[in-house]
């Protein structure tokens, strides 16, 4: 399978994961040191290239929200769009308003890209208050930027013809 909205190189495919995938998931989450905890592989989607995992994302679901989490592509297949294509990928597979928390004000501009925007603790859903919580705690004690951000969607004047209808998905 590969994503609607963009094109992946060759011999890439995007796919949802399976339980084989697992470890390799684990792996790639950890070397980018993101959180290793709530690693689902049901949940996930990844890129296989020339028959190698070397990206991944997921959607956790919540009562009436859901997390865009755990992207990451591996060191030597970056600059390459695989993230863009991922990312795409997963806010079409949204079925109720999208969340995500990312480090830095680099991941900020990448994911404003989508229709993301920082929204602040107060406007989260219940379940997610409970789970960025400890995000927050952490970025204060550790003076770690940790921007929380919803999907808006994109609209027309932002450029992005590749929405394909995004605006109903939050």
């Amino acid at each position: 399978m590969s994503s609607e909205f963009c094109s992946l190189p060759s011999g890439c495919s995007l796919r949802l994961a399976c339980a084989k995938d697992t470890w390799t998931i684990r792996r790639l989450v950890l070397a980018a040191r993101l959180d290793p905890t709530q690693l689902r592989w049901s949940q996930f989607w990844v890129i296989e290239c020339d028959g190698q995992l070397v990206a991944c994302g997921q959607l956790r679901s919540f009562k009436g929200a859901q997390e865009l989490g755990s992207v990451v592509v591996a060191p030597a297949w970056r600059a390459q769009g695989l993230g863009t294509c991922l990312v795409k990928h997963l806010i079409q597979q949204a079925t109720q308003p999208l969340y995500l928390e990312c480090l830095g004000n680099r991941l900020t501009m990448f994911y404003a890209r989508f229709g993301f925007v920082t929204v602040p603790w107060q406007e989260l859903p219940q379940p997610l208050k409970l789970k960025f919580s400890l995000s927050a705690l952490a970025a204060k004690l550790f003076h770690i930027p940790v921007n929380i951000m919803q999907y808006r969607g994109l609209t027309t004047s932002e450029g992005s013809s590749g929405s394909g209808g995004q605006g109903t998905h939050y």
